[in-house]
């Protein structure tokens, strides 16, 4: 194993003083192992990597170069294959992820290179087993510094960041043209997008932003942080993708009406419901999730039934007017600002996850009333687990019928609306002249009045 021999690794011995910057580099490399290696979740696996960081600067940068890494994870290791005779091998600790997360940001971040490759080293040297090849990190970081612009200018496509399971299913669900938007729209970090509060929204929120035809509030890059926006203590607006606000909407009007929110976290829609004024009550199996839940409709001025419960269980005093089931999913739609999702996920989950729709879905049936909406709903990209498991739910219930979305409908676009009439947004997607959004499905029902 070495660097290859064109490329000769130069001696680098990296300051015995502290190393500026490797505490959070430490932290984001762990990270990426842990959902690598682990399969755990960035976000906590960032919360237990960032605990000796305490500036949220540094933090922002951990976790901004840690969902990098991930994100360009294909194209990295397509262009290190160049520089690298052998594969590193888990006997060499974390040497790859290390090589992965130093040339993330010398391609990818426009960090400055010395800073990148000292750390890096500097990270080799900690690790009992990636110490002996600090020669060969420092030497691949240093040509690929060196290279930076020829790389750049041509790099790997970007289908190569998509774990193999996904690209296959996207390609069989949507074709390679569609596959390959997905992943270049990937690349790129989530804009910040805010649902108004009974449009509460100042004049010095919005213009921070953009107002979209959907009525969220896209922001402009760079913003002030979440809680030092205008309007965020007062509740007037919380978070939630636009993509994500959308299934709400096809409930049509909901004040003064019963509202089933099947599996409410992180409460964004149970919000949504709440503000049009219907009686709800939100279900999640997950109390640490329902409290924050609860927390965010406090700040915003905002009432539902909180109730701790799986939703299979759950047996209610009465039948609902109206029911909203954003299902439990692979979540494959929101990997823009979840780069993470591809590689804790996998087809044996996928399985697992499409039998728990079918349970909730079946379980939904029983609990509206006659006459009454179900919105199905899931933020992936699967066709197993958006039109497929409806068209399933219908062969086997003679009393429900689909709804068609019309065209224009809430300000929906045409084209975010399939064949058979269902929500369908995918990350690539533009809405007015403002591009990306997570990748959703939805699907309305009517149940008989009979």
């Amino acid at each position: 194993m070495g660097v290859k021999k064109k490329q000769r690794a130069r001696k680098f011995t990296p300051s015995p003083v502290r190393v500026e910057g490797l505490g959070l580099r430490s932290a984001a490399v762990n990270a990426v192992s842990l959902v690598l290696y682990e399969r755990r979740f960035l976000e906590e696996a960032l919360a237990d990597s960032l605990t000796q960081v305490d500036d949220p600067r540094d933090r922002a940068f951990a976790h901004a170069l840690a969902a990098t890494a991930l994100r360009r994870k294909g194209q990295i290791e397509a262009i290190l294959e160049n520089y690298v005779e052998q594969q590193l091998r888990a006997r060499t600790g974390k040497a790859r992820v290390i090589l992965l997360c130093g040339i993330a940001q010398l391609l990818f971040m426009e960090t400055e290179p010395h800073a990148a490759i000292s750390t890096s080293v500097a990270l080799a040297a900690e690790d009992d087993r990636a110490r002996r090849l600090k020669g060969l990190i420092n030497a691949v970081l240093r040509n690929i510094s060196r290279d930076r612009e020829t790389i750049l200018a041509a790099l790997p496509s970007t289908i190569s960041n998509l774990p193999k399971w996904l690209h296959t299913r996207l390609r069989a669900d949507y074709g390679i043209e569609t596959a390959a938007h997905v992943a270049e729209a990937h690349t790129s970090k989530a804009a910040l997008d805010l649902t108004i509060n009974n449009n509460r929204a100042g004049d010095d929120l919005l213009q921070l932003g953009t107002r979209l035809p959907t009525g969220t509030v896209r922001l402009n890059d760079p913003h002030p942080a979440i809680p030092d926006l205008p309007g965020f203590s007062d509740g007037n607006w919380w978070v939630q993708d636009v993509a994500a606000s959308l299934p709400v909407l096809l409930l049509g009007p909901v004040n003064g009406r019963t509202v089933l929110d099947m599996c409410a976290a992180p409460g964004g829609k149970t919000m949504q419901l709440c503000a049009a004024g219907a009686d709800v009550t939100a279900l999640d199996i997950s109390q640490f999730r329902l409290t924050r839940v609860s927390e965010n409709l406090a700040r915003t001025n905002l009432k539902a039934n909180c109730i701790a419960v799986d939703a299979l269980e759950y047996e209610p005093e009465g039948s609902f007017d109206v029911i909203l089931l954003d299902a439990p999913c692979s979540a494959t739609g929101t990997i823009r600002r979840h780069p993470d999702m591809p590689y804790v996920r996998g087809n044996d989950e996928v399985k697992l996850l499409n039998a728990l729709q079918r349970k909730l879905l079946r379980k939904a049936a029983e609990m509206l009333k006659p006459g009454g909406t179900l919105v199905y709903a899931v933020c992936s990209l699967l066709a197993g687990e958006g039109p497929k498991q409806v068209s399933a739910f219908l062969s086997e219930r003679d009393n429900f019928t689909r709804n068609p979305v019309a065209p224009g409908e809430h300000h929906i676009p045409g084209e975010f609306i399939s064949k058979t009439g269902d929500l369908r947004t995918l990350p690539h997607y533009r809405i007015a002249d403002s591009s990306g959004m997570d990748g959703f499905f939805a699907a309305r029902l009517i149940k008989d009045a009979n």
